[in-house]
């Protein structure tokens, strides 16, 4: 039997993540009593966005990260990384809210394209068998 540790922690926290921004995004639905599509409401409109960010970036994540370990490549760093990866989208749903938090929309921004460089390049290193 196959056990992927750190793919399996990862995608907990991007289920749990994706859940606190789904809440998110209900909070101001409730607020703003709307209940299908943004209504025009700019704040609706970037948790929203933030909520699909993350789900257009995530799978690439949670696929490189199986894939490290799937090769026997990930060690201690692989955690690491999946952990910076989740605390820059959290900076980053945080950002997407504006005001005093706007610097954690760059933050998370840059963090998650880091990650995504970074893990690209130890999968392209591992399949050509350099690494």
């Amino acid at each position: 039997m196959i056990v992927l540790p750190v793919t399996l922690a990862a995608a907990a926290a991007a289920a749990v993540l994706n859940l606190w921004l789904s809440i998110r995004i209900g909070a101001v639905r409730r607020a703003l009593s709307i209940n299908v599509g943004d209504g025009g409401s700019e704040s609706l409109q970037r948790r929203m966005r933030a909520q699909a960010n993350f789900v257009e970036n995530t799978p690439f994540v949670l696929a490189l990260i199986a894939g490290i370990e799937l090769a026997g490549r990930g060690s201690w760093w692989l955690s690491l990384v999946a952990a910076a990866y989740m605390i820059g989208r959290v900076l980053h749903g945080f950002g997407m809210d504006g005001g005093n938090w706007g610097w954690g929309r760059m933050v998370g921004t840059l963090v998650t394209m880091l990650v995504l460089l970074g893990l690209a390049v130890v999968a392209a290193l591992v399949a050509m068998g350099v690494m």
